[in-house]
């Protein structure tokens, strides 16, 4: 068995992974990853975040051909099928791991393919898939195995018809119905990508309200949207069982309720991937969804050994994940650290979501005065040129000092749109204000004018 040494080894070549070795490698550090696919990027770039948005956007560009009645002159959309949709998922995957590739080449990172476990606290066995072993010794390691999707054993995910959103990437046809269990971030994100695609979608939420970490006034928006383009969700429902069978699924509720259709998606809930790590070697545990515990500097229970991404569990977004891993390892080299809080939520439903900071349940629990200042897309010229006139920013300042405390944005580019406040947000003192949006200049048209528009209503109420 070969044996190498380096000074950090990384398990795991998703955004965390990848932002740990190459800040360490930036610190002239000898670097290893270590990546289980056969191709690097993680789970976010080959079943997560890329093909899930590349596939969104082009269901949104779909819709845009059938909606407009210029373009339905011009020709009508026949034949576009969902497996034809994942054809662009595809592409930027492989532009993505090419891209990727050459950033570990260029950094003189060793990139190994294989299973990770842990032999001892300073030992690392890797076995590729041809059953070949190497040993990779490391004074520090970071943990960024990432997430998959959480599978109840009593639901047969081997019967053809039976998916989870891993892999539902590989659905060869497009169904007439769906359900979807699980009304998070992932089954929001897929009820309205298929309904996009004239799919008729039962959303399954074992809660009383979409996303209820949202802005109310957001997730009644998205509520709203999703019925309006066909989903039926049904609220604080639980499962009793699934069965599949050659015609379909069957998924038999607690309530009594009996659905029916061609294909079911199970969207509920996440897994840590540590179960083949061998954690248990060098003591260290995990929770019930196989999450490995850090403290506020990603450092686990062993000094040397630090873990970031979804394997420590929220907010688990890829944005946060490539800061957590820039800091974990920068934390394990006793060089620059940034505990990573103030992290934009962006939810690629259609419309998408966006927001920052506190929202109004949550000031008004706290008894902090604020007012609100809006903007609705459909009375800005931008929206009105390109038709996404849905959506609406929104934000929450305080009636007296005019400090903002919270950025929503729910429409078209509103992941885009909220970086605008985000960084007025992140500004000291009395730069953190409403009046930066009234004395700033914004091209017409554009869609950051929103702000602008925005500022001036909430100044409205309070003047």
């Amino acid at each position: 068995m070969a044996v190498y040494h380096y000074d950090v080894v990384v398990i795991g070549s998703g955004p965390a992974g990848e932002s740990a070795a190459i800040n360490a490698s930036k610190h002239d550090k000898r670097v290893a990853i270590v990546e289980a696919q056969s191709t690097v990027g993680g789970n976010c770039t080959h079943r997560g975040t890329i093909p899930s948005k590349a596939l969104r956007h082009a269901v949104k560009q779909l819709m845009q051909f059938r909606d407009n009645p210029l373009f339905r002159e011009i020709a009508e959309p026949r034949g576009v099928s969902f497996p034809r949709m994942l054809e662009r998922s595809r592409r930027v995957i492989e532009q993505q791991v090419e891209m990727r590739t050459a950033f570990y080449n260029r950094n003189r990172i060793d990139v190994y393919h294989g299973t990770a476990s842990f032999n001892d606290a300073h030992t690392l066995v890797v076995r590729d898939a041809h059953e070949g072993h190497e040993e990779l010794g490391a004074d520090e390691f970071v943990i960024a195995t990432g997430s998959r999707p959480y599978r109840p054993r009593d639901i047969n995910f081997r019967h053809p018809r039976i998916f989870c959103s891993d892999t539902i990437l590989g659905l060869s046809h497009t169904p007439r119905r769906m359900i979807i269990y699980g009304a998070g971030v992932i089954g929001s994100e897929y009820a309205s990508i298929f309904s996009g695609l004239g799919v008729k979608v039962d959303l399954i939420d074992t809660r009383d309200r979409l996303l209820s970490f949202l802005d109310d006034e957001i997730s009644d928006a998205l509520s709203y949207h999703l019925r309006n383009n066909g989903v039926q969700i049904r609220h604080n429902e639980e499962y009793e069982r699934v069965e599949g069978d050659d015609a379909g699924v069957t998924l038999y509720l607690k309530s009594g309720k009996r659905l029916r259709a061609d294909t079911f998606m199970w969207a509920n809930g996440r897994t840590g991937n540590t179960d083949q790590l061998g954690l248990e070697n060098i003591g260290l545990e995990t929770n019930s969804r196989g999450q490995v515990q850090v403290d506020e500097h990603y450092c686990t229970a062993l000094a040397h050994v630090h873990a970031a991404g979804d394997v420590i569990g929220w907010p688990s977004l890829a944005s946060a994940a490539y800061d957590q891993g820039r800091s974990a390892s920068g934390d394990a080299m006793n060089t620059s650290f940034r505990y990573v809080n103030d992290i934009p939520t962006g939810i690629y439903t259609i419309p998408e979501i966006s927001s920052l900071g506190r929202n109004e349940r949550e000031l008004t629990e706290a008894r902090v005065p604020y007012e609100v200042g809006q903007a609705f897309f459909k009375d800005t010229a931008r929206a009105q040129i390109t038709g996404d006139t849905v959506g609406m920013l929104k934000i929450l300042f305080h009636p007296e000092t005019l400090e903002i405390f919270g950025i929503h944005c729910f429409g078209d580019q509103a992941s885009e749109i909220v970086h605008i406040g985000q960084a007025i947000m992140n500004q000291p003192g009395e730069a953190n204000t409403l009046n930066y949006f009234v004395n700033t200049t914004f091209n017409y048209p554009t869609m950051a004018e929103a702000y602008r528009i925005a500022a001036y209503n909430g100044l409205n109420r309070v003047c």
